[in-house]
C-alpha cells in the first residue's frame, strides 16, 4: 500500500515510488493486466526482474496506469488513492 503520513499519501520520491511498487504489485495480481504490461513494454518474464532495476522502470509502469483510464481508476479505487496522485508520483520519479 502506498505510504501515508498523517493520513495523507506521501507526496516525496520515497511515497513516488512506493506507488510504482504497488502499481507494479497491481499489474501483477492479474495476469491479463501483467501480460497487457509485458507486451507494450516489450518486456517478458525472461528480463522483467533486470528491466525492473532501471532507471525510469517505475516510472514506465506509472506511465502504464495513467494511458489506461479504466485501469488506473481500478487501482486507484482498490487501493483508496487518488488517480491524480499517480500522475504526481510519476512526476516525482
Amino acid at each position: 500500500m502506498a505510504q501515508r503520513v498523517n493520513g495523507k499519501l506521501s507526496t516525496g520520491a520515497e511515497g513516488a515510488e512506493t506507488v510504482a511498487i504497488d502499481a507494479l504489485g497491481f499489474l501483477a495480481a492479474e495476469p491479463e493486466r501483467l501480460a497487457r504490461f509485458l507486451a507494450l513494454s516489450g518486456l517478458g518474464p525472461h528480463n522483467l526482474r533486470q528491466a525492473a532495476t532501471s532507471p525510469g522502470f517505475l516510472a514506465a509502469v506509472l506511465d502504464h496506469l495513467a494511458a489506461d483510464e479504466p485501469l488506473l481508476l481500478a487501482f486507484s479505487a482498490e487501493r483508496g488513492i487518488d488517480p491524480a496522485a499517480v500522475t504526481r508520483a510519476r512526476d516525482k520519479l
